[in-house]
């Protein structure tokens, strides 16, 4: 997998303050938030989508799944709400080529998305 800035973020090349951390994911603000909180939940492990993902990745991305749900609950999220999406190709609007999830809320999210 080529390098992007999310193992620029993990190698430290680019410092970001993480909201959470631990051996298997990291949590930090995105840095073009689409909603008042905007927050993205990466694995350290360099998955390119979650189309890449094999069935030994299935723990993985249930973690990446609890690690959404804290940092959720951290920013504030867990009464009014929030959204989980991860973007998977072109067509589905991926632009970084490691897997990522975006947890967004703060404020009423619009149906359909896209």
């Amino acid at each position: 997998m080529s390098e992007t800035i999310f193992s620029q973020i993990l190698s430290g090349e680019i410092p970001v303050d993480y909201l959470y951390e631990d051996e298997h994911a990291v949590a930090f603000r995105d840095i073009a938030p689409q909603a008042p909180v905007h927050l993205l939940v990466i694995p350290r492990k360099p998955l390119k989508s979650l189309q890449a993902a094999s069935p030994s990745d299935t723990n993985l991305i249930g973690h990446l799944l609890q690690v959404c749900q804290v940092v959720a609950k951290k920013a504030g999220l867990e009464d009014g709400g929030y959204r989980v999406v991860t973007n998977v190709g072109t067509d589905g609007g991926q632009s970084v080529e490691h897997l990522h999830f975006h947890v967004l809320g703060g404020r009423a999210l619009a149906w359909p998305p896209g």
